[in-house]
């Protein structure tokens, strides 16, 4: 039986994603997320819904209280008037509402229409499922098992004398009772890393840096719905790359000058040490302005994505996000370079009102 309250709370959830997929392209857009995230919920200001409230009007009948007043007399001290006092006007309710990283992945890939991904890999990791196997003595009544119910009671009546062959009736009781139980299997599950690189040269100003780490955040959401299990690697780079950890990524400011083929370079090694990709399912993704230390190093990348990068994975991503420093000539090089190669995808981000673009055009084909 479902309680009154389950109905109410489940139409409550209703209006959450209704509001959620109305407002989407702004909560995407906006970096408070990722401030707010915690093991598995994200907590979002939802506008517009209205808090139950008493609603006062006219009294259309006569006499204040229970006895005849004359018109204009106040109810009680504090009501609106044509003095100063009070206003009568309503405000905007913001409510925060608590949603699990899950949900808020299938509504973002049901907004973006994006397609569920068809993992590679031969070698596979470990999940767990429940399978019922067992019989146990307490559990709900959804999991009575019937047939072990009846044998209890009929050993249960003939062993005490109960049983009448004339009267073959098997009533149970508490004590007779059996329930199916379960057990955790372990199930294989596919490999999946994701490698995301920025760069933070000089011309990558704090509002670019902050357009990437949104975009990474919403593409690790998504990815992390398609794979029960999925690491994540972090570079950043100048001139030079260095792997980070988590915290650094989302925070780091440096500057200097621009070498793209430093970060490809250390996500090279990355896979050639620790992810087989007939193992493993690979998805780089490079953010930057565009702007590189000079054609040959931009021949350089070509030649590692040719040749290492794009074998290596599932699709290669690259966001060019725009800014009035950088001239944003890598884009338009890969662009020619690899003109029919499907496994690569470039994106340009105009502006935070990019990102929500920028995610399908990487996401899309579901590799």
């Amino acid at each position: 039986m479902i309680k009154k309250i389950d109905k109410d709370h489940a139409r409550f959830r209703h209006i959450i994603r209704g509001q959620i997929r109305k407002e989407l392209r702004k909560y995407v857009s906006s970096g408070e997320f990722i401030g707010r995230q915690g093991k598995r919920y994200v907590s979002i200001p939802i506008p517009r819904i209205n808090i139950p409230h008493f609603r006062y009007g006219k009294n259309l009948k006569s006499g204040v209280g229970q006895g005849e007043g004359e018109p204009g007399t106040p109810i009680a001290p504090g009501e609106p008037g044509q003095e100063p006092g009070a206003g009568d006007m309503p405000g905007e309710h913001l409510l925060e509402v608590d949603v699990t990283l899950e949900e808020l992945a299938r509504i973002l890939g049901e907004e973006l229409e994006l397609p569920r991904i068809k993992p590679k890999g031969k070698r596979l990791m470990p999940s767990e499922k429940t399978r019922y196997t067992g019989i146990s003595r307490s559990g709900p009544e959804s999991l009575r098992h019937f047939k072990r119910t009846y044998k209890e009671a009929l050993k249960r009546q003939m062993a005490s004398g109960l049983y009448q062959m004339d009267n073959p009736t098997i009533i149970p009781i508490r004590e007779d009772k059996r329930y199916r139980s379960w057990r955790v299997k372990e199930v294989p599950q596919t490999n999946a890393v994701c490698i995301y690189m920025m760069d933070v040269s000089g011309s990558m100003g704090d509002e670019q840096k902050e357009i990437v780490r949104i975009e990474s955040f919403w593409i690790d959401t998504w990815l992390r719905s398609q794979y029960k299990k999925l690491e994540c690697r972090y570079i950043v780079h100048d001139a030079v790359a260095r792997e980070v950890d988590y915290d650094t990524f989302y925070h780091v400011k440096e500057s200097g000058g621009t070498k793209i083929s430093s970060a490809f370079g250390l996500c090279n090694a990355m896979i050639r040490t620790d992810y087989d990709p007939y193992e493993w399912n690979i998805y780089p993704f490079h953010f930057s302005d565009g702007d590189n230390w000079g054609s040959e190093d931009t021949k350089h990348c070509m030649e590692l994505l040719e040749k290492e990068l794009l074998p290596a994975s599932n699709v290669f991503c690259y966001g060019q996000v725009r800014s009035a420093y950088g001239s944003g000539q890598f884009k338009k090089d890969l662009d020619e370079h690899f003109t029919d190669e499907e496994r690569l995808i470039t994106s340009e981000i105009r502006d935070r009102e990019g990102i929500y673009d920028s995610i399908r055009d990487f996401l899309k084909k579901g590799r």
